[in-house]
């Protein structure tokens, strides 16, 4: 029969080293995934507000009552106040590349990125801004050539009275691109938003 000394002096077998590195090799490779898909969904969740806030500002915008500037013929009078969508806006950043894998910092300068734009037209006119570094190129878009207008199952508006706001990003710079989108349309003076976001996310 072994002694007490013996049994506890004989350490670990080869067998045992390597169940225990096995299973230090699992949980980090579950680790590893886990802080990737929790900053995954983070920066998801971004856009996900941004986009939102968009096609709020949009609805806001449209909703608004709007004199036109006009002249006055000798008899008569002015034009009702009207409700117009804001037109399109410019894309932000301009390049996608921007975008790829890393953050983009917005400018602040007078008539670029979100300070671009009328009172008619782009995020002037929508009042939106951000001033915060983004992981997504956003854009606006009415009556056409919309983002999601190639991808399966993406609630494609209708008419000239139509918009969409959009996010668009490739997370990781794998080549794959994430594309959140929420679109709208104007029926009978009020406008019909999605029902919900439409999301084509890089399965990574």
């Amino acid at each position: 029969m072994p002694s007490t000394t013996a049994i506890r002096g004989r350490g670990f077998t080869l067998i045992e080293i390597m169940i225990v590195v096995a299973i230090v090799g699992v949980l980090a490779a579950l680790a590893v995934f886990g802080v990737r898909s929790y900053l995954s969904s983070a920066k998801t969740a971004e856009a996900k507000q941004t986009v939102g806030a968009i096609a709020r500002s949009a609805v806001t915008q449209y909703e608004r009552d709007l004199s036109i500037s006009q002249i006055l013929p000798a008899t008569g009078g002015s034009a009702a106040s009207t409700h117009i969508l804001c037109d399109s806006a410019t894309q932000v950043p301009l390049d996608p590349a921007r975008v790829r894998g890393r953050k983009y910092q917005p400018s602040t300068a007078p008539g670029v990125d979100f300070m671009s734009g009328t009172a008619l037209a782009g995020w002037q006119c929508l009042g939106f801004s951000i001033e915060a570094p983004i992981y997504f190129q956003y854009s606006y878009r009415v009556g056409g050539s919309y983002v999601s207008e190639l991808l399966p199952g993406a609630p494609l508006p209708t008419g000239a009275e139509a918009f969409e706001a959009a996010a668009r990003g490739d997370l990781d710079g794998d080549g794959f691109t994430s594309t959140i989108v929420r679109t709208g349309e104007v029926r009978d003076g009020e406008i019909a938003l999605s029902t919900v976001l439409y999301t084509n996310i890089d399965p990574e």
